[in-house]
């Protein structure tokens, strides 16, 4: 099961890096996105987003403060309590807040 949410980890990545490349197209805009086993690091500018993961439990944390607890599901989706996300669909909301 650890490889399944390493697996998982990595493609959260590369959907972040993704789609903070689309968003920057439109300037001179781009942000890092650093990757290792357990964070995943966004900068763009002043803005930065950290997760943290052990085994499927990832935490978030903002610039602005702001942070929440989410789970890795062995779909490949993201559970915050009862509510589930599609990983793309969380990168693509996390890109755009932080290329803004």
């Amino acid at each position: 099961m650890a490889g399944l949410y390493r697996e998982l980890w990595v493609s959260l990545a590369s959907l972040l890096r993704s789609y903070t490349a689309a968003r920057g197209l439109n300037g001179d805009r781009q942000a890092t996105v650093e990757l290792s086993e357990a964070l995943i690091t966004v900068r763009h500018a002043e803005k930065w987003l950290e997760l943290r993961r052990t085994e499927a439990h990832v935490t978030w944390l903002r610039d602005n403060g702001t942070r929440g607890e989410l789970e890795l599901t062995e779909s490949g989706t993201l559970r915050s309590g009862s509510k589930e996300e599609e990983m793309d669909m969380a990168a693509e909301a996390w890109a755009r807040e932080l290329m803004q």
